[in-house]
């Protein structure tokens, strides 16, 4: 990958990097490139100590891969990310993706405890290690993540590991209202137990897994008496625990919804918006189809069957000071939509953090939501 990198870039032609290309829909356009760089056969497992909950692994293995090999020692990395039957490690952590366990768990960035990069100059960088609190200064590795690839080729990703739980169970309590459901949520983040996940479907999404009406699917983990006690409490919503495989089939569904979605639609698009658990409420009520939020940390997504419709609630959310971005759309209209229309301040550091490490541009060139 460093002789494949140092080579392009020295005759200054433009590259494409990628993994197993899961993710085209997402963020910007794939421009046409001079060379075409995978990772896909970077599959190894370098380093794996379950007694330590750490995992060194190379950029190409799958997720599934992944998921399995921890699954043996019940550990894992509960980052739950779309497309996660095919997606490899380094696409994951390019494109920052999460699920609906990011409350408990945090992101990528909370994940990642090392890692290897390679740059333009064809240089391997390490960042981190294989210890937890290991990082004085900047961490040149958090760089990378949610970068698109933008900025170098991930190498090499170490992880920090949780032990699976000793029992789950989920709950799909549905309520007639938006503020019913909204009210739930409050109590229930309120409460001294804290579900893995709480995910809010309004009734369009909620039919995806079986539910009517505004839905809330939760996540509860932990030993068997504290799974009992959720059982408990929750009784009040009208909720009866679902174990078993209708608990992992509960999940998948979940985590799979807009491969789905995306699947059915040709032209369809998700947005993404960032809110406060406060503006949650207006938020989901604004969107006119299917959407799911991460209720408990304020990330809500709507699904559009085509690209204007999702245009047009863009634009009323720039109206009303909501930041969003297109996550997913087409890959041929990607180059006349305005993917992230309110980027922020933060966006001219994030451009001089690509003019270092690619100041001619050649590497996956407006992968960013086409701002850079």
């Amino acid at each position: 990958m460093a002789d494949a990198l140092r080579e392009a870039s020295a005759a200054g032609r433009t590259i494409s990097l990628a993994g197993n290309e899961t993710k085209r829909r997402m963020a910007g356009p794939v421009e046409p490139a001079d060379v075409a760089i995978s990772t896909i056969s970077l599959r190894g497992v370098l380093q794996y100590e379950p007694r330590d909950l750490t995992v060194s692994v190379c950029a190409g293995l799958s997720w599934r891969e992944l998921t399995s090999l921890l699954a043996q020692h019940r550990q894992m990395v509960p980052l739950d990310p779309p497309y996660s039957d095919r997606a490899t490690v380094g696409g994951v952590i390019a494109a920052n993706s999460s699920g609906p366990r990011r409350r408990l768990y945090g992101t990528a960035r909370d994940t990642v405890i090392g890692m290897q990069f390679v740059t333009l100059e064809g240089k391997l960088v390490q960042s981190g290690g294989m210890v937890v609190k290991n990082v004085a200064g900047l961490d040149m590795g958090k760089l990378m993540i949610g970068s698109f690839g933008t900025l170098a080729a991930i190498a090499v990703v170490n992880f920090k590991l949780a032990p699976m739980p000793e029992a789950e169970c989920s709950f799909l309590p549905s309520f007639e209202s938006s503020d019913d459901a909204n009210r739930a949520r409050a109590e229930i983040l309120r409460g001294q137990l804290q579900p893995a996940a709480i995910d809010l479907l309004n009734p369009p999404a909620a039919g995806n897994v079986g539910a009517s009406g505004w839905t809330l699917a939760i996540r509860a983990a932990g030993n068997r008496a504290a799974v009992e006690r959720y059982a408990r409490e929750f009784a009040p919503f009208g909720a009866t625990p679902i174990e078993g495989a209708a608990h992992e089939t509960l999940w998948r569904q979940v985590e799979d919804f807009t491969p789905e979605f995306l699947r059915r639609f040709s032209d369809g698009a998700v947005v993404r918006a960032s809110c406060t658990l406060k503006d949650l409420e207006p938020v989901m009520a604004s969107f006119p189809g299917a959407a799911v939020a991460r209720a408990g940390s304020g990330v809500a997504y709507g699904y559009f069957e085509n690209t204007a419709g999702a245009m047009e609630w863009m634009a009323q959310a720039a109206a009303r000071g909501w930041k969003a971005v297109v996550e997913f759309s087409p890959e041929a209209r990607k180059r006349e939509l305005e993917l992230w229309p309110s980027p922020g301040p933060d966006l001219e550091i994030m451009q001089r953090v690509k003019h270092m490490f690619d100041p001619r541009n050649l590497l996956n060139r407006g992968r960013l939501y086409r701002r850079i």
